[in-house]
């Protein structure tokens, strides 16, 4: 089985006609399901949140067989995403994609179990603590996008369950959990 560093890629991978889209729709559905699959695990085990459409990215070409997806593929795969709401464009021209292989309320829920862990239930954290603090090494908060935590902070503080507070700068920005 390939590898991409230690992310073990699937069986599907070594074979070229899925880099090409598919013309028959049964198919080309089964197609975008493995490879939707195979952008979010990678995501997740990578901890990368956005793909840039005309960007290189690691799992958009096979060197071993000499493929490359087509622009109009890497849309497609990414659109998929959109639709299932695992994934928001960035921008109107389709150049960035948000990759969420949580959806933000599951952010909010790691998020509410962060700070009950880390016994913060009433404690006030900075969002860069949050993201790169020594309480969130090894979890999947380390290195959380700014967008989705400022997301999931933002459905949590609708909920009551802390206040926000913005700082002069983006790396004062402050949390305050009431859990």
């Amino acid at each position: 089985m390939q590898k991409l560093g230690e992310f073990k890629l699937p069986h599907f991978f070594n074979y070229p006609p899925y880099f090409t889209l598919q013309p028959v729709r049964d198919t080309r559905e089964k197609q975008v399901q493995l490879w939707k699959d195979l952008i979010l695990d990678y995501c997740r085990t990578q901890k990368v949140f956005v793909i840039g459409l005309e960007e290189e990215f690691p799992l958009f070409s096979n060197p071993v067989i000499g493929r490359s997806l087509t622009h109009e593929a890497r849309e497609a795969f990414l659109s998929a995403l959109v639709a299932d709401g695992r994934a928001e464009w960035m921008d109107k021209g389709h150049r960035k994609c948000l990759i969420l292989w949580h959806r933000i309320q599951e952010w909010a829920e790691i998020l509410v179990q962060f700070a009950r862990d880390n016994g913060l239930e009433d404690g006030v954290v900075t969002m860069e603590e949050i993201r790169f603090g020594t309480e969130s090494q090894g979890t999947e908060l380390q290195g959380i996008d700014r967008t989705i935590l400022n997301r999931a902070l933002k459905i949590l503080e609708q909920k009551g369950k802390l206040v926000v507070f913005k700082g002069t700068s983006t790396d004062d920005e402050g949390v305050k959990f009431s859990l």
